[in-house]
């Protein structure tokens, strides 16, 4: 494949290129002719309409989705996936089985992976070791790794004060240092090579035995395919296990990855899942950012996905409660200025009238030290008005920000290093009256904030806000403003009701416009999700499909500013991106992508065994696309079809088959399959 994509088709995936990137980034130009785009949205019998439908309210559509969803209605499947529980997925709940992490809380993670402060805390003797054998050889390798980690900070520290030979010294150990990994990494390759003629239960057993250094280096010599067969026939537990005695905080990441990825795939409550993405970018929380890795699994799985087509201030108290908002925008450290926390004041004794002294006069913000319980903390009042109801432009003012973090301070986490949950601290919260938005929010404790929530959830602006939001993922980057209006007449009739929101967007004449077909440019994340799905890969390790996303510059989870990915084509449309684009789509349909098995008789459709490479393109074109392909983008293809390499014709057997891998990846590579 590294051949073909670098000498058989080095101009014409340029030119595609090319073609994308001006058919995405001018909105006059569409992937398909105007004429074309008219005469398919205006018929709009039941199969364009389940291909549209397919297109926005799901990842795009698996073989045969069209002509189901067709047959069943497009109105009525619309009306299905709007109610998500009535909707069997247990096909789906037998793939993401072997992610134990997915049922755990983030205490359960940290106790069965690590993290450094645990490692640490038992290192100095204030935790104890698990007595589980699995579990305890995940510490003991953390906690040898600890130990050399800390002995080489002694010795920089001493080379750093030593002199010229102490240098030199230095410069020698590093070689030894090195000889001695290179002799780790050859021991390692030749266990690894032992262990593999044994059972994987016997395997495992072994491994167990292992000193924790040996351990460590085994796990770390095992990659790529050295990896999977490694692993080949092992339990979950016991892969688990084997990924933690290099890096336990990587098990936790890897599964809520993947297991976000087969959602998206493969789950029957499509709008379920494009809702919790949805809802996941605008309540957006960096994996990065210390126990936040620990959280987010229950954050998507407790607070997102069942709020996702509910109340929209259900959803917003939820994450204002939720751990990994608290400390992803480190609410959990605002102290109110004049609270009892702030003047010291440890414990209030309720056996006497007790009386607060006099006030001082109101100090301005503290500015925040790091990790510390402080100040007053403006982080997540700004952002709540900012991003997650009113928008920048909602009406709200710096000192109505400052009133906001005001009234929620006191909401704060127990122990969060440690999985602890939200706890409502009275001593940390501000005493007295606030004003926000003009409304006075009486002094009440943690009721100040769900008052503040309130107010926030039913204003005008943010109606708008959400509205405009909703109708830039579904309809357009610039929806009209009659759709908008009307959606926000909807959310504050129906108090926020977002399933009454997406239905009179769905129902609307400007979702079924001709304008809104195809007129929104996939982001990474739809891109690979609708290439797997239009092409009907079977997932066996989703992985890879994460490590593309990295490529393509949108890692899952790892937006590291509160204002998640854009939804906008102009974030996502330039040379070099398309050019990344073009090649995951060759590597997958040539089946280059370890754990993704792409099958082209499949891609073909079960009735169509084309003899020449036109056939196969029209076929192709037909079952990937729908048949809605531009003349420069057939053509474009079509030139290519006398190449040897894509006719795999040869001079004593001129009948062989086309190369079915390579057209299906140049169109799903192509302007057209950009756009949803």
């Amino acid at each position: 494949m590294s051949g073909f994509r670098m000498s058989l088709l080095r101009r014409q995936i340029a030119f595609l290129v090319a073609i994308s990137t001006l058919g995405l980034a001018v909105s006059a130009q569409f992937a398909i002719a105007k004429k074309d785009k008219r005469a398919a949205t205006a018929r709009m019998d039941e199969k364009a309409r389940a291909l549209h439908a397919l297109n926005r309210l799901a990842f795009g559509p698996r073989p045969r989705d069209v002509e189901r969803v067709a047959a069943m209605g497009v109105d009525k499947w619309i009306d299905q996936q709007l109610r998500p529980d009535k909707i069997d997925d247990h096909a789906l709940d037998a793939r993401l089985e072997q992610f134990r992490t997915l049922g755990m809380s983030a205490r359960e993670m940290i106790e069965n992976f690590p993290s450094p402060q645990v490692i640490k805390a038992i290192a100095e003797g204030k935790q104890s070791m698990p007595s589980d054998s699995a579990r305890r050889a995940v510490y003991e390798a953390q906690l040898e790794r600890y130990q050399e980690k800390k002995e080489q900070k002694q010795e920089a520290a001493n080379t750093d004060s030593s002199s010229a030979g102490g240098s030199a010294k230095a410069a020698q150990m590093s070689d030894d240092e090195q000889a001695r990994r290179r002799e780790d990494r050859l021991y390692a390759d030749l266990k690894s090579e032992d262990l593999l003629d044994l059972p994987p239960d016997q395997r495992m057993k072994a491994i167990l035995k292992m000193s924790p250094e040996d351990q460590r280096a085994l796990e770390a010599s095992l990659k790529g395919d050295k990896r999977d067969e490694f692993m080949e026939g092992m339990k979950p537990q016991q892969r688990e296990t084997l990924m933690a005695l290099n890096n336990p905080q990587q098990v936790v990441t890897s599964e809520l990855v993947q297991s976000k990825l087969l959602r998206a795939i493969y789950s029957d409550r499509q709008l379920e899942e494009v809702m919790t993405d949805f809802w996941f970018n605008h309540f957006n929380v960096f994996i990065g950012k210390g126990t936040d890795r620990y959280m987010l699994t229950g954050y998507e799985r407790d607070v997102i996905r069942p709020r996702a087509l509910g109340k929209f201030e259900d959803l917003l108290v939820a994450t204002a409660q939720s751990p990994a908002m608290l400390f992803y925008l480190d609410n959990w450290l605002s102290v109110g200025p004049n609270s009892d926390f702030a003047n010291g004041i440890r414990k209030r004794n309720n056996n006497y009238n007790w009386r607060r002294p006099p006030r001082p006069p109101r100090p301005a913000p503290v500015k925040q030290a790091k990790g510390k319980r402080s100040g007053l903390n403006e982080n997540y009042g700004r952002e709540l008005m900012e991003l997650h109801t009113l928008g920048v432009n909602g009406g709200y003012t710096q000192k109505d920000v400052t009133e906001a973090a005001r009234v929620l301070t006191g909401w704060t986490l127990k122990q969060p290093r440690e999985g602890g949950g939200f706890v409502f601290e009275e001593r940390m919260h501000e005493p007295g009256d606030k004003r926000v938005l003009g409304h006075r929010i009486k002094s009440g404790g943690e009721k100040e904030g769900r008052d503040l929530l309130h107010i926030l959830a039913r204003h005008p602006s943010t109606a708008k806000f959400i509205s405009t939001k909703l109708a830039m993922r579904f309809v357009s980057d610039d929806p009209p403003s009659t759709l908008i209006d009307r959606m926000t007449q909807t959310f504050l009739k129906k108090n926020g009701d977002i399933g009454e929101v997406l239905k009179a967007m769905f129902h609307s004449p400007e979702f079924w416009a001709p304008e809104s077909y195809r007129a929104k440019v996939k982001t990474p994340l739809e891109f690979v999700v609708s290439a797997v799905r239009t092409s009907g890969a079977e997932v066996s390790d989703a992985l890879p499909l994460a490590r593309q996303l990295q490529t393509l510059g949108m890692p899952l989870y790892g937006m590291q500013p509160p204002t998640g990915y854009s939804m906008k084509a102009d974030a996502w449309v330039n040379s070099s991106a398309l050019l990344g684009r073009m090649n995951f789509a060759l590597a997958l349909t040539a089946g280059k992508l370890k754990g993704v098995q792409v099958d082209p008789g499949q891609m073909l459709g079960a009735n169509a065994s084309p003899a020449d490479s036109q056939g196969t393109l029209t076929a192709l074109e037909n079952n990937l696309l729908a048949g809605n392909v531009s003349r420069q983008t057939h053509d474009t293809i079509a030139a290519q079809m006398n190449d040897a390499k894509i006719s795999q014709r040869q001079l004593e057997n001129p009948a062989r088959p086309p190369n079915t891998s390579a057209i299906a990846g140049l169109l799903l590579g192509s302007p057209e399959f950009q756009r949803r």
